[in-house]
């Protein structure tokens, strides 16, 4: 009998005697490390000794005894026998055959290393573990920096008597194995010392939306348990697979870190991290990009998505892949069919956190803070907490609902409210301050990734659509994108790239700054003011690069949705009024009676005072196509008003090292103003497309202050003198070669006004995602008919 198998003697097929997680270290351990990618060494218990140590012990007959008749939904009665198990195991002795061969399995493994006693890391890995339709994730326990060959002994045994934790159990039971056909391999692998360094998460597809381009890490100082249990918000970055770019980074606020303790009773333990440190990158950029080329070696080798751990040593400063397992949601989901949650109706906000999933729920909240509480869970209940571990599953399986106060989107609270498929919104930070048990909530993940607790129990509809066989019309419809946060998820449908990609959004939502308060941040006299400013810009001393990069991963967060497709980014079209609200805005703007058709668009780009805010969002667009390599990105200046500013913005961007025409790059002018179209023909040796703003045509051709309600029922794009302009400009366009598109809200509205444009066999429709479907089915209508 084998009772033990080192990595080197372990593939893949190997997952019978070894189980998923320690199979999968062996195959990386034999087959990926020459690519590269640094895996520790180890060794791992087999089934056989597994099932030897349960049958020669008689241990598998008390077992079988105890869980019969067992319902998994009565939690007391579940904790009772899953204790009783564990201390069974626990008081049996191994059989000596076995422990011998643990002992010198340790010790060929510690010699390895030139150690006499290695810490290790001990983990469990049952058999039909982190199987492609199943996650077995934390299901069975974990001991961190062991030591000794009784520690070892010790902790290999709680691994095994893990297998029979209330969640374990449960969990099983409800995935329909069979507990005595599953078996318990136990990994014994070299310890990384994270602890004084940084370790974390890295899946090889986007978590929310199942977009493939992307890989997302995740990262926090310390042993990366913390990310798991959600203590800790992570550092969270995307790489873009095709062209090895970071294309976003959000850095949180890491406040504690686990680390090893001398303590045998308590080998880790939590300490606080300084707070000059606390909002630091926890791993370099070049790390980034080492474990992503990593991450997209081992999803090549096992040709599927992988969720995949990993840890950086603070002794040697080197990366280290400690697992790896197959993404279990959405390489399993069925991307033919559309699912839209969409609420009714907006209440009364009560918080806010991260979004995990796209789903809406509702019902009565129940918070439980502790885990001896849960008895007291009801199903269809809304779960709300501080955080969740693996012992809450038998409750969480039964919520509509889950909202925590702490953890990241990779914590487990997410891991395993997207595998139950309900909505769920981590680190609001005060959910279980302002949330009471019986209150009627809605949680809605729906809105982006920025999640949101509604008062009441809202209504919400669920729209579905099979996009299997839809047919695409000649004419391209594409999207109009405002947040980032949709961006992965509206991908999925049908589509021919980007219209209009809104910077605004980004501004608004991720700097939140006036640029030029940033640009002139030395100046500031307003203590509130810099005190904001310092703590959406920490690790930044040039806060003028704080907007650039920002912008830009906003820009590229979007094209790299889409890419290869165009994404049309329009340049910054805020009003006074609007810009005034950014922090530091109400020094730099002025006040005007009517911002709709005041100082905008074009006319800011040239002008003295805003030029150089201006200059910036170029170098964050240059930043996109040129580091990034996002050259499907192009621009539109929009609310441009004459030949002549045309002119000199076009100089302007060109300046700043975007000459149309080089590598790929197109410049296209908003069609928003009359004058637009009367000199269609100068405009047209100017830029290389159009894009219809239909709401500011009609305002400007009906003379209507589209911000005024006085006069709303003049205000209509179907107006024939809106159409005859509309008409006039494709034609215009048509004649000089120029491409000619329309992203104004018309088309999304009025079906009716999309037929119209078909018919004017315009080049593109760009809508907004939630119109795309219906629209695209009319214009294959329309098209049938025009001759």
């Amino acid at each position: 009998m084998t009772f033990v198998k080192f990595f080197d003697q372990i593939t893949i097929k190997d997952v019978p005697q070894v189980g998923g997680k320690n199979a999968s270290l062996g195959e990386m351990y034999c087959k990926l490390t020459k690519t590269g990618v640094r895996v520790p060494n180890g060794f791992a218990t087999t089934a056989e000794a597994y099932n030897s140590f349960l049958t020669t012990t008689d241990l598998k007959e008390k077992i079988k005894e105890i869980l019969d008749g067992l319902d998994t939904h009565n939690v007391i009665d579940l904790a009772k026998r899953g204790d009783v198990i564990r201390k069974l195991i626990i008081a049996t002795p191994f059989p000596l055959q076995f422990e011998t061969a643990i002992i010198d399995a340790y010790k060929k493994l510690s010699q390895f290393y030139h150690s006499k006693d290695l810490h290790v890391a001990v983990r469990s890995s049952a058999t039909a573990e982190d199987l492609p339709n199943a996650s077995f994730a934390g299901q069975q326990d974990t001991y961190l920096n062991i030591s000794g060959k009784t520690e070892l002994l010790l902790a290999v045994k709680k691994c095994i008597a893990s297998l029979f934790t209330n969640r374990a159990i449960s969990y099983r039971v409800d995935k329909g194995f069979d507990y005595s056909k599953i078996s318990l391999s136990v990994g014994v692998q070299k310890m990384i010392r994270s602890d004084i360094a940084s370790s974390g998460v890295m899946f090889t597809i986007d978590t929310e939306s199942g977009f493939t381009n992307a890989v997302l890490i995740n990262s926090i100082f310390g042993l990366g348990e913390n990310i798991v249990q959600g203590k800790v918000n992570p550092d969270e970055f995307y790489v873009f697979k095709p062209t090895r770019a970071i294309i976003s980074r959000s850095l949180s606020r890491k406040k504690i870190k686990m680390i090893y303790s001398s303590n045998p009773k308590q080998p880790v333990r939590d300490v606080p991290v300084a707070i000059n440190e606390q909002t630091k990158q926890s791993i370099s950029d070049q790390q980034v990009l080492e474990l992503a080329d990593w991450g997209i070696l081992i999803e090549k080798h096992y040709n599927r998505p992988m969720d995949i751990e990993w840890a950086l040593d603070g002794t040697d400063n080197q990366l280290y892949i400690i697992q790896a397992r197959p993404e279990t949601i959405h390489s399993v989901r069925n991307y033919s069919v559309i699912e839209e949650y969409v609420l009714e109706k907006k209440g009364a906000i009560i918080t806010s956190g991260r979004s995990v999933g796209s789903r809406i729920g509702a019902g009565a909240a129940n918070r439980i803070m502790s885990i001896k509480d849960i008895s007291k869970f009801k199903q269809g209940e809304i779960l709300v907490t501080d955080m969740t571990d693996p012992d809450w599953e038998p409750i969480m399986k039964i919520a509509s609902a889950i909202v925590t106060d702490k953890g990241g989107r990779t914590c487990h609270a997410a891991i395993i409210s997207r595998e139950l498929g309900i909505p769920c919104l981590v680190g609001t930070n005060d959910a279980s301050k302002k949330i009471i048990t019986g209150q009627e909530i809605t949680i809605s993940c729906a809105e982006g990734d920025t999640g949101f607790v509604y008062q009441d129990k809202l209504l919400f509809k669920i729209n579905k659509t099979n996009i299997k066989n839809l047919q695409r019309p000649k004419t391209k419809i594409m999207m109009n994108i405002g947040s980032p946060e949709i961006a992965f998820a509206s991908s999925f449908i049908p589509n021919d790239g980007v219209g209009l990609a809104r910077e605004e959004f980004i501004i608004n939502d991720s700097i939140k700054i006036h640029p030029l308060a940033l640009i002139n941040y030395a100046k500031l006299k307003d203590t509130k003011v810099k005190k904001q400013i310092d703590e959406l810009t920490n690790g930044y001393a040039d806060k003028k690069q704080f907007y650039v990069d920002k912008l830009a991963e906003g820009m590229a967060t979007i094209a790299s949705a889409f890419y290869p497709k165009d994404v049309i980014i329009r340049f910054s079209d805020f009003k006074t009024n609007e810009y005034a609200n950014l922090i530091g805005g109400a020094e730099y703007e002025p006040v005007e009676g009517n911002p709709m058709i005041g100082w905008r668009g074009a006319s800011r780009y040239y002008d003295e005072k805003f030029k150089p805010a201006f200059v910036l969002e170029c170098l964050a667009l240059k930043k996109v196509r040129e580091e990034m390599k996002l050259t499907n990105l192009k621009a539109m200046v929009p609310f441009c008003r004459t030949i002549e500013e045309a002119k000199k913005v076009i100089k302007i961007i060109a300046e700043n090292g975007l000459k149309q025409g080089k590598n790929n790059f197109e410049l296209y002018c908003m069609i928003e103003i009359p004058s637009n179209v009367i000199l269609a023909e100068e405009f047209a040796k100017l830029f290389d497309g159009f894009s219809i703003g239909s709401n500011d045509l009609t305002q400007l051709t009906l003379g209507v202050d589209r911000d005024s309600s006085l006069v709303s029922h003049i205000y209509d794009e179907n107006n024939q003198a809106v159409k005859t302009l509309i008409k006039q400009i494709i034609q215009v366009a048509k004649k000089n070669k120029v491409k000619i598109g329309i992203c104004g809200q018309a088309p999304s509205d009025f079906p009716d006004f999309a037929k119209f444009l078909a018919t004017c066999k315009i080049d593109s429709i760009s809508l907004n995602p939630d119109t795309v479907i219906k629209t695209t089915l009319a214009i294959l209508q329309t098209e049938k008919n025009i001759k």
